[in-house]
C-alpha cells in the first residue's frame, strides 16, 4: 500500500512540474511607445510636447491636450495641430510622473519647456517614410540603407561586367 501511495505521490509530483513548465506567455505590447517616440526609455508613462503643450500617454495611446477649458484625452492631437510632425517634434520625456494627470504640472513644464525647446538630440523608436526632415535623412536607418545600397550597387556593377 506504501508503493501506490508513493507511485501516485510521484506521479502528481511529475504532473505538477510539467503544468507549471507548461505556463504560457502573451505579449500583447499594450502601452508600446509610438513609432515616433524618442529611442532609449522603456519605462515611461507620458511624453510632454512642447511646440503643441499636449502631453501622450504612452499606455493609454491617448493625447491629452488643452481644449475650451478641459484637459481632453484622444487618440490624436486636434485640428489646430494637424500639420504637426510628430517625428522631428522634440518629446520631453516625463520619466519621474506616473499618475493619471501629467497636467496638473502644465504651467511648471510649459515654462520650462517652451514652445521651441530642443534639449538633447533624440532618435526615434521608428521611421516614416514620408518624413523630409534632415534629422531623419541624417539617421542611422538611412545611412545604413545608403550603406547597403551603395554596397549592392557595387556588387551588381562588379558581376555586370
Amino acid at each position: 500500500m506504501k508503493i501506490i501511495k508513493l507511485l501516485v505521490l510521484g506521479v502528481l509530483f511529475i504532473a505538477g512540474a510539467n503544468l507549471a513548465q507548461a505556463q504560457v506567455s502573451v505579449n500583447v505590447n499594450l502601452g508600446a511607445p509610438p513609432a515616433w517616440g524618442p529611442a532609449g526609455y522603456s519605462a515611461v508613462d507620458y511624453y510632454y510636447l512642447p511646440d503643441v503643450e499636449s502631453y501622450y500617454d504612452v499606455k493609454n495611446s491617448q493625447f491629452i491636450y488643452l481644449g475650451n477649458g478641459k484637459w481632453i484625452r484622444a487618440k490624436n492631437l486636434p485640428t489646430r495641430y494637424r500639420n504637426y510632425d510628430l517625428y522631428s517634434g522634440y518629446k520631453v520625456v516625463l520619466n519621474d510622473y506616473h499618475g493619471r494627470t501629467p497636467y496638473n504640472h502644465f504651467k511648471n513644464h510649459k515654462v520650462k519647456y517652451y514652445k521651441g525647446y530642443k534639449g538633447k538630440p533624440q532618435k526615434n523608436i521608428g521611421y516614416y517614410r514620408g518624413h523630409k526632415s534632415k534629422a531623419h535623412k541624417n539617421s542611422d536607418y538611412n545611412k545604413n540603407k545608403n550603406k547597403s545600397y551603395e554596397k549592392g550597387k557595387k556588387n551588381h556593377d562588379k558581376h555586370k561586367n
